[in-house]
């Protein structure tokens, strides 16, 4: 069982065969009977198998938990590419790349960073819907 939760809402829950997340020390593949873990992840995507069919969902950052057959995805932005605003997507990596031609300070220039990471990743994920 999967379930990915945003402190807005459940943005997935179903039963799936496999898990795949970037975790922060690369990538995880979980499936029934794995040990239990909790570990961060990066921004990236999360990919699901269900009875052969994959689902790509665009997380950006948070944590995952398994234990008991269960996993657990707090997330603190997740979306299925049917919900990814394209041209949205592509003006936050527009405003990011030029955050990061200008001359600003570190705090400014480590948030456009992970602004642009975001928008790369929602971009990809949309492209998969």
């Amino acid at each position: 069982m999967l379930e990915i939760v945003t402190p807005e809402r459940k943005v997935y829950e179903d039963k799936v065969d496999i898990v795949v997340a970037k975790g922060i020390e690369g990538e995880l593949g979980i499936m029934a009977n794995h040990v239990p873990i909790v570990t961060p992840l990066q921004i990236g995507s999360l990919t699901t198998r269900k009875n052969g069919e994959e689902t790509v969902i665009a997380v950006n950052g948070g944590f995952m938990e398994v234990h008991n057959n269960k996993v657990i995805v707090l997330a603190e932005t997740a979306e299925l590419p049917g919900d990814i605003n394209l041209d949205r997507a592509e003006e936050a990596r527009r405003r990011a790349q030029q955050r990061l031609q200008e001359k600003q300070d570190n705090t400014d220039h480590h948030r456009a960073e992970i602004a642009l990471q975001k928008a790369i990743n929602r971009i990809r994920v949309g492209h998969r819907g």
